[in-house]
């Protein structure tokens, strides 16, 4: 039998998909998985008739690639991926190339960078982005670590990634860990939009009294605006439309309120904290998931701790306009807090990150694509060195120009007692922004009051630093 051209280690959903995109491209593949059943029930179902060589012991993958090798590793991220790795090294040649297409921490994709480009191997740690059908039909693909292995990589990745308007979703994103660092914080700004959305979601429901199918209705037309136009959105409203068969009535209702995670977003948090970059936005969209998981305390605390608030009393139609305003004005901020945070990375770590070519392999094929991020893309093509997407004219003048509506919705659910954490975030991230000053002249004070650390004076230049007896 002829050598293989790919091979995929790991056959979960997301793998098999994966093998079977590749495959529909005209790429002879082969596929291991550790349990040998669960290799034999995809050979006998969905790889039926396929170009497709199972095998069933490393040893045996290994040698029916061709060289240099090269080998998606699909497992769950940690240390079922060193596993493998330890496992293939001694079985491969120098040149031969690993891919860990998992959600991998970006310091464990920089240390297996590290660790295997010494034996000559190369290795690319590659997010990818887009779900069970993207990984399928074309996902967004962001591929860093050793830029000889991409390039060895490169025909079969332009094939398999979404394919839009202005190219493959795919491009090399930096040396190292730079492609895991990159999908971690697409996953943060996934968060955000996701709990702003759920927040639009709630005020809609609560304030202005909208029914599942009106819900539908609303976020149908949504999805067809420039602003708002994306895949979340389009899927929200098919979830409102949904009838559920076991009760006939609309399957939302029935979902417990309590969301799950797999790390990313806090990741996202940590290390933005680490470089000093505010992400509010994706920090209150983490923490409504943690506070969700607190399902009996939260039932219990609702019999005890009765809020004063008033009724709504506004234009339902009219509130549906201002809601819409308030999250478009809060995806901006979610986005231009991921991009801020990928710029200090960049700097940081040395990635050379492009993020006008960030924001254009996100069109297509990932959870996060939508029609605004064209927008970014040409505001960081018009300027490189940009500090905050806000400060880009188109964005700049949309804010402006919605920010009443934004403040009214802010209102109507504090009004109400509806949290609505994702959308103050950012509210306060925009007001705390754009203030030439803050209140923070006086925590600089208290600091030096209690532990002598100093500070600076308006009326004396930058890096003078004084300290007061505050008690003489």
């Amino acid at each position: 039998m002829t050598k293989r051209t790919f091979g995929v280690i790991g056959l979960a959903v997301m793998g098999e998909n994966l093998a079977l995109n590749v495959e529909s491209r005209g790429f002879p593949i082969a596929v291991y998985n550790r349990t040998s059943a669960k290799t034999e029930e995809f050979m006998a179902t969905r790889a039926q008739g396929k170009d497709i060589k199972a095998a069933y012991s490393l040893e045996e993958f290994v040698q029916t690639l061709e060289r240099p090798r090269k080998i998606l590793v699909m497992v769950k991220a940690g240390k079922p991926v060193d596993a493998v790795i330890e496992q293939l090294k001694p079985l491969l040649e120098e040149g031969d190339m690993i891919i860990d297409g998992g959600n991998s921490y970006y310091e464990d994709t920089e240390r297996r960078t590290k660790d295997l480009e010494a034996t000559g191997l190369g290795f690319v740690g590659m997010g990818v982005s887009g779900g069970e059908e993207g990984a399928l039909n074309g996902p967004s693909l962001m591929p860093g670590g050793t830029e000889a292995a991409y390039k060895e990589l490169e025909p079969i990745l332009v094939k398999i990634a979404a394919q839009v308007d202005d190219g493959p979703c795919v491009t090399f994103i930096g040396p190292g860990g730079a492609g895991h660092y990159v999908k971690m914080v697409h996953n943060g700004i996934e968060y955000g939009d996701m709990q702003l959305i759920a927040e639009a979601y709630d005020l809609l429901k609560q304030c202005a009294g909208l029914t599942n199918p009106q819900l539908h209705e609303v976020f149908s037309e949504w999805n067809t605006t420039d602003e708002l136009n994306s895949f979340l959105i389009e899927i929200t409203a098919d979830i409102f439309k949904y009838i559920d068969p076991e009760t006939g009535t609309h399957l939302v209702d029935f979902i417990l309120d309590s969301a799950g995670q797999k790390g990313t977003g806090r990741w996202t948090v940590n290390t933005a904290l680490d470089l000093g970059v505010p992400v509010p936005t994706i920090y209150a969209a983490v923490n409504a998931r943690v506070i969700s998981s607190y399902k009996e305390e939260r039932v219990a605390a609702s019999e005890e701790l009765i809020p004063v608030t008033t009724p709504f009393l506004g234009n339902p139609q009219e509130f549906v306009q201002k809601v819409k305003d308030a999250l478009y004005c809060s995806k901006m901020c979610s986005y231009a807090q991921g991009m801020a945070l990928l710029r200090k990375a960049s700097a940081e770590f040395g990635y050379g990150l492009n993020l006008a070519e960030d924001a254009r392999i996100w069109k297509g094929g990932c959870i996060i694509r939508a029609g605004f991020l064209d927008k970014i893309k040409n505001a960081f093509n018009e300027n490189p060195n940009l500090p905050n997407l806000l400060l880009a004219p188109e964005f700049k003048q949309s804010i402006l120009d919605r920010q009443q509506s934004w403040r009214d919705v802010l209102i109507a659910a504090n009004s109400m007692g509806i949290a609505v954490p994702a959308f103050s975030a950012s509210l306060d991230y925009f007001d705390s922004y754009r203030r030439a000053s803050l209140p923070q002249n006086l925590t600089q004070a208290q600091r030096d009051y209690f532990g002598a650390h100093t500070y600076e004076r308006t009326d004396k230049p930058r890096g003078e630093f004084f300290h007061t007896e505050w008690m003489s």
